[in-house]
């Protein structure tokens, strides 16, 4: 009786630890440039915090296209800690508008995360 008793409090323990996972709390998920000359490097930071209960690690960041570059925190950002994707896209040669995402894939309760950046691209006179 003694083994089925420990038994059930290993499994309920397991089970209330399982669901403390981290969580990234982006400040917002889209970013408009606006109008931006063609041949800019336009780059925006998304910040975010670890709003969870363990560290998070940002595996990748996968751009849609490469027009554009993404950078991000690679350390584990620690509950309660901040960290950023920044994603820098090139208008050389791309006039018009734009819409491109990056997918933050994580540790976290929401393993992918799509933030947007978009805007017009002027052509060069």
């Amino acid at each position: 009786m003694k083994k089925l008793i420990a038994l059930f409090a290993l499994v309920l323990g397991f089970a209330f630890t399982s669901n403390a996972q981290g969580a990234l709390k982006f400040k917002q998920e889209k970013h408009d440039f606006g109008t931006i000359t063609e041949g800019t490097i336009a780059t925006y930071s998304f910040e975010f915090t670890n709003t969870g209960k363990t560290p998070v690690v940002i595996s990748n960041v996968q751009p849609s296209c490469g027009c554009t570059t993404p950078e991000w925190t690679r350390e584990p950002v620690m509950p309660g800690k901040t960290g950023k994707v920044t994603a820098s896209f090139n208008s050389a040669g791309r006039p018009g508008n734009f819409n491109k995402t990056v997918t933050v894939i994580n540790n976290g309760e929401v393993s992918q995360i799509v933030l947007a950046i978009q805007g017009s691209v002027a052509a060069k006179r």
